[in-house]
């Protein structure tokens, strides 16, 4: 038997989460409109309040560059000891748009979990309100007992979703999150997770077996993995180690088209289905996909792009096509890969050190995997670079390799709709020449 003062102390204690009222208008039109959007060719919306996109944002653009800092301290404080237990990670580019909208939008999420409780995931969010209103028709669902609630508000102030009227006895099933947090609460057993459709005639079960019990672990691991995250909060600073020694080159690189990756088909296709999730991102294992600014339009920002000048796309790799979940970018095989032209590799003659300096270099050349930029002769003994369009896959080796800064010498401009490269099998032929004259025997 409870005592009235202990009820009544629960009744005045102060709580930051109480009931609210459903704001449905807001709901639907936070639900109805972004799938309006995406009718009509446009995921933007989705791409900002989609959790899933949202959370893999946070982990490629704050999380990664936070643990690969803290790694690299790491690997720094231990080289000191002489000790070589960590390795240090490289980060290749650092996108501060990309990044400020990643923190502003984890920084808003963080806010409204701390003063507003599960209001992100059943109001803002529109596949928390699609979800919430399906779970409407569970089997299973949270019940409050009538004879055994006390209506003494304890579950109602523990419920982090605001859904919980204590005083008509109803919970509000479509912003239920199902946390479980107010079975643990109520002092009585008055509230349980059972069977929607079986009637109410749980109360002559023994006390420990009215409802479902909340086991603890869910929450203990999110408990430790935050604690995880923390300890590892101290970013390291990173020195460049390129020396420039060329000369600034002075003609801007203006370019066209985006690159889209490869498999995405063209550029229109790509940022229609996109949802800015980031796994190609955090997969990508030369880093040449970068989120996107103003390079696709407003209405593609924070999709991916191909940045060659933070890298280059591996000849032999097609992971982003393996772990896209939504089919922007589609599977393909590397000897389609190979040949699937995703833009072309632009010269700047007067860019280039051959010609402002009258000196060797051929970087571009010796990096292109299928030999579309190669060298001719120039002035003396000098070689500059030529490109070739139909064997350029539009990779972005040459442009990454290119040393002229700020504006390279030669850089990739995209194909808005992908096409199909040439073999070079002139390369090849060439190569068993030399092997056959190099061993005669």
């Amino acid at each position: 038997m409870l005592s009235i003062g202990f009820l009544e102390y629960q009744r005045k204690k102060k709580s930051k989460f109480e009931f609210l009222k459903e704001q449905r208008i807001l709901r639907l039109v936070l639900l109805i409109v972004p799938v309006l959007f995406f009718v009509f060719g446009s995921v933007t919306l989705i791409n900002f309040l989609d959790p899933y996109s949202m959370y893999g944002r946070i982990a490629g653009n704050f999380f990664r560059p936070v643990l690969v800092g803290s790694n690299n301290l790491a690997a720094v404080i231990f080289e000191s000891f002489k000790l070589y237990l960590v390795y240090p990670a490289e980060i290749k580019a650092f996108n501060i748009y990309p990044f400020i909208i990643t923190v502003t939008s984890f920084a808003v999420v963080v806010f409204l979990s701390w003063k507003m409780g599960r209001l992100y995931c059943n109001t803002v969010c529109p596949v928390g309100t699609l979800l919430g209103y399906i779970s409407k028709f569970s089997f299973f669902k949270i019940i409050i007992k009538q004879e055994e609630c006390l209506s003494c508000g304890i579950c109602s102030k523990a419920c982090k979703g605001s859904c919980i009227d204590s005083k008509n006895k109803s919970v509000d099933m479509s912003r239920c999150v199902a946390c479980f947090d107010c079975l643990t609460t109520c002092p009585t057993n008055g509230i349980v997770y059972d069977f929607s459709l079986r009637k109410q005639q749980s109360n002559n079960l023994p006390a420990g077996r009215q409802g479902l019990t909340v086991e603890q672990s869910k929450r203990d691991f999110i408990t430790k993995t935050s604690l995880y995250f923390l300890s590892f909060s101290v970013i390291a600073a990173q020195v460049k180690k390129n020396i420039v020694v060329t000369k600034p080159s002075m003609i801007p690189v203006f370019k066209k088209s985006a690159v889209s990756p490869p498999g995405s088909i063209s550029v229109q296709r790509f940022t229609s289905k996109c949802t800015a999730c980031h796994l190609c991102v955090s997969a990508c294992p030369t880093q040449v996909l970068q989120p996107s600014f103003l390079e696709y339009g407003f209405t593609g920002m924070m999709q991916p792009r191909m940045d060659n000048i933070t890298s280059f796309c591996n000849f032999e790799c097609k992971i982003c096509s393996d772990v896209c979940p939504t089919g922007a970018i589609l599977p393909i095989n590397l000897e389609k890969k190979k040949v699937t032209q995703i833009g072309k590799a632009k010269f700047i003659k007067d860019n280039c050190i051959v010609q402002t300096q009258r000196t060797d270099c051929g970087a571009c050349s010796e990096h292109c995997p299928t030999k579309a930029v190669h060298m001719i002769p120039f002035e003396g003994n000098l070689f500059i670079p030529e490109t070739r369009d139909d064997f350029c896959i539009g990779c972005g080796a040459c442009e990454y390799a290119c040393p002229v800064k700020p504006h390279k010498a030669i850089y990739v401009d995209g194909n808005p709709v992908h096409q199909i490269a040439k073999k070079n099998v002139e390369e090849k032929k060439q190569e068993k020449v030399n092997y056959k004259e190099e061993f005669p025997f």
